[in-house]
């Protein structure tokens, strides 16, 4: 028998950062865990993905109130995953906005993700009964969306495919400012096991091309500095390359899934081994590096069923 995920081993709490990044705009981070936007304008504030379940939102709460007690009005998800949106309730917004290629996904496989990785992450499910139900989007929009807290202003975009279909970023143009899911990770595992590695790097082009002065990355460090912002990008870019160019070239000599694995870990380890989550994430990010080599556009549904017999096939 396959020893159990990695990350269900991982069940120490982690250090809280709730750190400001630019006038009025906070990351909250967590040593690699999922972080959390918030941008407080004029009026109201935007709340940036939402932690997994209520009661671990609040934790994102008590930060908000220690700055400001403006309404929260809008809740904003990065992408469909369970452990970014499921704790929207908790914030009581006026609005809960995504991308329509999320609200799909949400449709499509949202109950399947959430299953999945409430198996694959205890940790981050708190308190889990405090889910009311899947989190449904009030307001999508296809390629950008611009909204204003009073004054200011914060544009919501889709750059490319990356982690998902439905990646969007939030752009805070009066202090350039961006909060980009997880498109970037910064010294953290990126998870690919629902990705597009042929359009992510072009996605992180685009991400580049506004030239942002700071940026909160899906998971890791918040990023104050431009010089900081570029090596992020880089290594994310990085990480994406030695998965795919390793999987792509043993793939296209007929290797099998589990030989892919080895090889990538070969390449890997070495460099990232020692980042958060990479353990966790390396055999589904192998899985659908697989895939795509082989043609599959769409990545396949993950279901707590599927998890298990593919952690077995490649950790046994």
């Amino acid at each position: 028998m396959a020893k159990g995920f990695a990350s269900t081993g991982d069940m120490e709490d982690k250090t809280i950062t709730f750190s400001e990044i630019g006038r009025d705009l906070y990351a909250f981070t967590a040593e690699g865990d999922p972080n959390t936007g918030v941008i407080i304008g004029d009026d109201s504030c935007m709340v940036i993905d939402t932690q997994a379940t209520p009661a671990m939102a609040n934790l994102v709460i008590e930060r908000v109130r220690n700055v400001t007690d403006k309404p929260i009005k809008y809740v904003v998800l990065s992408h469909y995953h369970a452990v970014r949106v499921l704790g929207a309730s908790a914030y009581d917004a006026s609005e809960i906005v995504a991308s329509d290629a999320c609200r799909a996904m949400i449709c499509e496989r949202g109950q399947e993700d959430w299953d999945s990785e409430f198996g694959r992450f205890p940790r981050l499910f708190q308190d889990a009964e405090s889910i009311p139900g899947l989190t449904w989007p009030s307001m999508t929009f296809s390629d950008s969306l611009t909204l204003y807290l009073g004054n200011r202003r914060v544009d919501l975009m889709s750059l490319g495919r990356a982690h998902t279909a439905g990646d969007i970023v939030a752009w805070v143009p009066d202090e350039r400012v961006m909060f980009s899911g997880d498109i970037v990770e910064y010294k953290s595992a990126c998870y690919c096991g629902d990705g597009h590695f042929s359009d992510w790097p072009e996605t992180l082009a685009n991400v580049a091309s506004f030239e942002p002065e700071a940026l909160m990355p899906g998971r890791g460090d918040a990023l104050a500095e431009p010089d900081t912002v570029e090596e992020a990008i880089e290594l994310t870019a990085e990480f994406l390359h030695n998965i795919y160019d390793s999987v792509e070239r043993e793939a296209s000599r007929g290797a099998s899934l589990k030989d892919c694995f080895d090889k990538a870990n070969d390449v890997m380890r070495p460099k990232y081994g020692d980042w958060p989550i990479f353990e966790h994430c390396q055999p589904f990010n192998i899985s659908r590096a697989y895939d795509e080599a082989r043609g599959i556009d769409t990545p396949k549904i993950w279901t707590d069923k599927r998890d298990l017999e593919m952690w077995e096939a490649l950790q046994g």
